[in-house]
């Protein structure tokens, strides 16, 4: 038995160009998610293997809910470079010491959760349009593929989920690239420009909102001893400065 039999047992190994960024989004995601664990708010006390599998849970979970929606099997449970690459960031996570962790997820690891947020919800519009769903599900499906992990992490972690409280435009712009997606096939732009396209804009409105702290505003009429909870959000400016330069806090 030759080893590419063998490996054949595991799962399917083979990467194309979809697969390619919905790994890069999950890996991101999975590192994303071992830091958050670590966070204050969130840290319940996990041990090594829960954090792991937090991670893991971050990093597969929008694909495997994107997947189960549009009755197909989830690629997370089909190809091994899924499991096998969310794992090792979370490893890698864990190895970084807890102060330089949380500064730099705030920081410049920061950019890499808004570069994957509008590739992941490019793939599950891409993938729903295939499966032939009106444009609101497809939409929707857009929504959910990048944003699904962060949910399964805040619940698990008992805290609110990020996509109902104030932030920046978290849902806003994974719902921006689905929507822009959408209209760009619509109108017949070729797949590899509706992708540049939309990743442009969609990346630049969430890199806008991070550094100038634009958030969902709350309703109107909400009470101002309600509002008065609120913390103000640092900007993504300021916490790339005081990441590189801890000296000048």
């Amino acid at each position: 038995m030759d080893l590419v039999t063998i490996f054949s047992y595991f799962g399917t190994w083979t990467i194309g160009s979809l697969t390619a960024i919905d790994l890069i989004a999950a890996t991101t995601n999975a590192f994303n998610g071992a830091l958050l664990a670590r966070r204050k708010d969130h840290y319940r006390h996990w041990t090594v293997v829960g954090i792991v599998l937090i991670a893991i849970l971050g990093g597969i979970g929008g694909g495997v809910a994107r997947d189960v929606l549009l009755n197909d099997i989830p690629a997370a449970l089909t190809n091994p470079w899924y499991l096998i690459l969310s794992t090792l960031a979370a490893i890698v996570a864990l190895r970084i010491a807890f102060t330089t962790g949380q500064k730099f997820r705030e920081g410049l690891f920061q950019f890499m959760t808004a570069f994957a947020l509008p590739w992941y919800a490019i793939i599950g519009a891409q993938k729903a349009l295939n499966a032939g769903l009106p444009v609101i599900a497809v939409v929707l499906i857009g929504i959910i593929g990048p944003t699904a992990g962060r949910y399964f992490i805040d619940i698990t972690a008992g805290v609110p989920p990020k996509h109902f409280i104030k932030g920046e435009w978290f849902v806003g712009t994974a719902a921006l690239a689905s929507v822009l997606y959408v209209a760009l096939y619509a109108l017949g732009v070729q797949f590899y420009a509706a992708t540049l396209i939309t990743f442009l804009v969609a990346f630049g409105v969430r890199l806008l909102a991070l550094f100038r702290g634009w958030e969902e505003p709350e309703p109107p009429d909400t009470p101002d001893d309600l509002l008065a909870g609120g913390k103000p959000r640092p900007l993504l400016g300021d916490a790339i400065r005081e990441e590189l330069n801890p000296e000048e806090k």
